[in-house]
């Protein structure tokens, strides 16, 4: 296993990592033969994503074809994101480790702290591990496990076990499943390399964002230790039924909850833009694509049971299901609008990005960026 960096600090990665691919769980059952197929079949249908996204968002660009797709299984995920929120962490965890020294008891929780945490970051990151279908990685540093596309980095992600364990479970066509996958995740490939400032702009706001942050560690362990404890199956002592705040509310000053409206805004977009453009691409070229979307949207919306539910709360997921109906519904409205070119001013720049409340509220997005007079 290649090292993800200094196991010391605040997190020991590497042991976050050695936990969560200790504690995944196994993919489905498929022969040796029948897994080459799949991964032939998911890097087919990723090429031949690029020209039906391009050809349907009038988003052109040289770099997409610099940007590797990568077939992974679970570990092959979690390797990614250890490495990709090491990095964006970084400021954090570097406020957190001097702040520790001054905490009293900073000592213990300094020789035990970061191997717990790792423990737990491990346990929740095998938790979501066997849930991604796939996911185009910006953050992590390029390396030999991870190659990543040029300028500015970046790699798409296709996890096969989990296609093919959701593609079983709701009895789909395969071929056809697969192909709908990859055209949601070759929309946010083209996304990012089609708007080079994209991926500068997030990640400043997310720096700034923890910037912001002035919390204990101890509390910061303390809600990891509460997920950890929900997938044992254990509760809190004294938690309610639908008690609990999410790990991104925990961390909210008034700066961060602007810097947060900003984030949930842009991601909202993003992940509503490649829901629309996987059904507007779909009908062409996925025969079955209304039972796939019918049967997947009925998944995603109940999860798969109550601990499922719990850790949705916890970890922020159930905002993230909101993003994908409130963008799309965004992004539907200012298509029959404005049409798809004029949807694309959205892509101009920082300035041109919909804030929150104009995901909300499309014609004022509208309003504010197609009635003013040009610069």
């Amino acid at each position: 296993m290649t090292s993800i960096g200094a196991s010391s600090g605040m997190v020991d990665w590497n042991l976050a990592v050695a936990t969560a691919t200790r504690l995944v769980r196994p993919g489905p059952e498929v022969s040796r033969d029948e897994a080459r197929a799949v991964v032939a079949e998911l890097r087919r249908h990723a090429r031949a994503s690029e020209e039906h996204v391009r050809g349907f968002t009038g988003l052109a660009t040289d770099a997409v074809h610099d940007t590797p797709v990568l077939v992974v299984d679970r570990p092959g995920w979690i390797r990614a994101n250890v490495a990709g929120f090491r990095e964006l962490l970084k400021p954090l965890l570097g406020r957190m480790e001097e702040r520790r020294g001054t905490t009293p008891g900073g000592a213990v929780l300094g020789a035990v702290g970061g191997k717990v945490t790792g423990v737990e970051v491990g346990m929740l990151l095998s938790f979501l591990s066997s849930r991604v279908l796939g996911q185009y990685e910006t953050f992590a540093p390029a390396s030999r496990e991870l190659p990543a596309g040029s300028p500015g980095g970046g790699r798409l992600l296709l996890v096969a076990p989990n296609i093919v364990h959701v593609e079983r479970e709701l009895d789909v066509e395969p071929h056809d499943f697969r192909l709908w996958v990859c055209l949601h995740e070759e929309t946010h490939r083209t996304q990012f390399t089609a708007v080079p400032w994209l991926r500068d702009h997030l990640e400043g706001e997310i720096q700034s964002f923890l910037e912001q942050t002035d919390v204990d560690p101890t509390t910061v362990l303390e809600r990891l230790r509460e997920a950890a404890q929900s997938l044992a199956g254990g509760r809190p002592e004294g938690e309610a039924e639908d008690g609990g705040r999410s790990l991104v509310e925990l961390v909210q000053t008034p700066a961060q909850r602007e810097i947060l409206a900003r984030l949930t805004a842009v991601m909202s977009l993003l992940e509503g833009h490649a829901d629309f453009v996987m059904d507007g691409v779909g009908p062409a070229v996925v025969p079955t694509v209304g039972e796939i979307r019918e049967k997947f949207q009925q998944r995603r919306a109940k999860g798969a049971s109550r601990l499922d539910l719990a850790l949705r709360r916890l970890l922020g997921l159930d905002a993230k299901l909101r993003q994908y109906r409130d963008g799309e519904r965004f992004v539907r409205a200012v298509v029959e609008q404005c049409g798809m070119d004029g949807f694309n001013r959205v892509w101009t720049s920082p300035n041109t990005l919909p804030t929150k409340a104009e995901i909300a509220k499309p014609a004022d997005w509208i309003a504010r960026v197609h009635r003013r007079p040009e610069a």
